[in-house]
């Protein structure tokens, strides 16, 4: 049961992820502009008559509206009068921004849903490892890391909120969602019993260790890469696909280029592992991985951002990630064929 709850949990960090990586390709990061509510209320509004003043309305504190392009939150519990008084409500110092686009509000509403259901499946799941505590020590208490992790996650989105999409926020948030896939696959390895036939040598599982650094180093390169095109289509508007990246910073020739670099050390894994017959068979989910990521760079790239281009290249980029990482544990769990090449 407990490898259950580990892999459900698994599914659903990973549909966080997809469901972020739509919040950025529809620019929808401050569809709630305050957290963890939106606009005040746990159900979002669907229209903008609903964040607007209204005589003889019943408010209650916290409830927010927008007066002048300005969100104003409710003071406490009180009915309105005829016409808006300013004495019954503050200002939201979060940050000033007060827009209202009711299908980004939606879809990030939705992120965060998915998020919240993630974290109520880790919660399980950490439940769950306390009958694991004779078996492994380590299981519940990374079971329980993990659901710290979720809640520090949850606190991370809510600074990026605040910053209004800070870069730097966005890819700390994006990078601890990554070691949140982490130490859900390593429970999901530490918490098999089963056997394997597979090897490993020292030298693959060190080259294995620096892929997966190089992975790492290429998502939050990746990042930097996505905040650039984003401030390109606040200047220049969602029409002009074909000017996004005209004329890109010095970043993007490095994520493209290290590509090439993270692509010829998982080839020569790939080999290796033919070679020597380890076995680790996942390598070769890891190769496709690494070919597709490439297809949609380039489609981004010489075919103007095609549709679905951008969310599928950060969620293959976050799937990769996870598979390397798995591979990395079957090879340190795996037999120890040959020490030295």
């Amino acid at each position: 049961m407990y490898r259950k709850s580990v892999k459900i949990s698994l599914i659903l960090v990973y549909l966080v992820i997809i469901a972020g990586a739509v919040v950025r390709m529809t620019g929808s990061g401050m569809g709630c502009p305050d957290w963890p509510k939106c606009f005040g209320y746990y159900i979002p509004p669907t229209e903008k008559s609903e964040l607007e003043f209204q005589p003889n309305r019943e408010y209650k504190e916290g409830q927010v509206i927008i007066v002048d392009e300005r969100l104003k939150v409710a003071a406490s519990n009180f009915t309105s009068e005829k016409t808006y008084v300013e004495d019954n409500w503050q200002n939201y110092e979060k940050h000033d921004y007060a827009i209202f686009n009711p299908t980004h509000t939606w879809v990030e509403y939705i992120n965060r849903l998915a998020g919240a259901l993630a974290g109520l499946a880790v919660l399980i799941m950490a439940v769950f490892s306390w009958k694991k505590r004779k078996y492994k020590k380590r299981i519940p208490i990374l079971s329980w890391l993990c659901v710290f992790l979720m809640g520090f996650q949850a606190w991370l989105g809510a600074t990026v909120v605040y910053s209004v999409l800070a870069p730097a926020k966005i890819t700390v948030h994006m990078v601890m969602a990554l070691v949140i896939v982490a130490v859900l696959i390593y429970l999901l390895k530490i918490s098999s019993e089963k056997e394997t036939n597979q090897f490993r040598t020292r030298s693959f599982q060190t080259l294995l260790i620096i892929a997966v650094i190089m992975t790492l180093i290429q998502v939050v390169l990746g990042t930097q890469v996505r905040q650039f095109v984003d401030e390109q289509v606040r200047s220049l508007g969602y029409d002009a696909e074909s000017m996004w990246l005209a004329n890109p910073d010095l970043t993007f020739y490095v994520h493209r280029s290290f590509s090439i670099l993270v692509l010829g050390i998982n080839a020569f894994l790939w080999w290796k592992n033919r070679k020597l017959n380890l076995n680790l068979n996942r390598i070769n989910i890891v190769m496709a991985l690494i070919l597709l990521e490439v297809a949609t760079g380039v489609a981004m790239y010489n075919f103007d951002f095609p549709f679905l281009s951008q969310p599928l290249h950060l969620v293959i980029a976050s799937l990769l990630f996870g598979f390397q990482f798995y591979l990395l544990m079957e090879s340190i769990y795996a037999t120890e064929k040959i020490k030295k090449l």
